[in-house]
């Protein structure tokens, strides 16, 4: 199989303002309150206490890179995921929408920039100071939301090195191909496995509470799989069948007031957890 028809290589930047900010002097005020040294402890204060609008950027922000790693598997370097090409379109558009969603809500905030400040200035008391503050084309330049995509490196690798190191430098571009992929792999496997093992968990347990979400979750990362098989496994496309046709046939107030149905689920659950767990382990 070759890898570099099957994924994408991803990279997500995303960069905002935090209005925080060490304020030395309050530091050294507490700690001489406290007859403490300064070492004791950092004062770090809110820009803008209480407001809405950065909060809601920095929500987003967390829900877009949330959805990012969902929708990705590890590669092996840190910040750069695999995207399955079959994963492609679907994902692209929804970050594509929530990227607009976001330079919505910067704008937002940088219109009423000013007026945040003045709101500031009540809470902050004897805090504020106007230093802290960065002019709005600064401001500006904090907030940036990108998305990288790259090929993934094919290991037939051309140089002008002597043969013999360029034997050893593919040898060394497979090797690392195969381990990203296993362990990308891995991560799809560990990632149902936690699904089904938490349903086998609560079932099991006759007197555990659950939400409908103990077989939405289920229904969502089997659907998932789908588009995230990009080594197009076909053990993990078995077990995904099994935990579809077994452990999602049910909702879950069938599953609440039908205790037959109940027991027979966790049975099922725990015994598909325990054979995931066989496959992972041999990964």
């Amino acid at each position: 199989m070759n890898l570099s028809d099957k994924a994408l290589l991803v990279q997500l930047n995303i960069s905002q303002w935090t209005a925080r900010r060490l304020d030395k002097r309050a530091t050294q005020q507490v700690a001489a309150s406290n007859n403490a040294s300064d070492a004791a402890g950092r004062y770090n204060k809110s820009l803008l206490p209480a407001n809405n609008a950065l909060d809601l950027i920095h929500k987003k922000t967390t829900s877009i890179r949330n959805k990012f790693y969902t929708n990705t598997l590890p590669w092996g370097m840190e910040g750069i995921q695999i995207l399955p090409n079959s994963n492609y379109f679907e994902f692209m558009s929804e970050f594509s929408r929530e990227k607009n969603e976001w330079n919505s809500l910067v704008a937002d905030f940088i219109t009423h920039y000013d007026t945040a400040k003045e709101t500031a200035k009540q809470h902050l008391g004897s805090l504020f100071s106007e230093d802290d503050y960065p002019s709005l084309e600064t401001l500006r330049s904090k907030f940036r939301i990108g998305l990288s995509v790259m090929p993934v490196p094919s290991s037939d690798f051309r140089t002008q090195l002597a043969s013999s190191e360029v034997e050893k430098i593919q040898q060394q571009v497979s090797d690392q191909l195969k381990s990203a992929q296993r362990a990308a792999m891995k991560e799809l496997w560990a990632r149902l496995h936690s699904k089904v093992k938490h349903m086998a968990d609560k079932l099991t347990d006759e007197s555990a509470i659950f939400k409908n979400s103990l077989v939405e979750n289920v229904r969502e990362q089997c659907a998932m799989l789908t588009r995230m098989n990009f080594a197009d496994d076909q053990d993990i496309d078995l077990i995904r069948g099994e935990v579809t046709q077994l452990l999602t046939a049910y909702d879950a107030d069938e599953l609440r007031v039908n205790p037959t149905v109940r027991r027979t689920v966790a049975a099922d659950a725990r015994n598909i957890s325990d054979k995931m767990a066989v496959f992972m382990g041999a990964l």
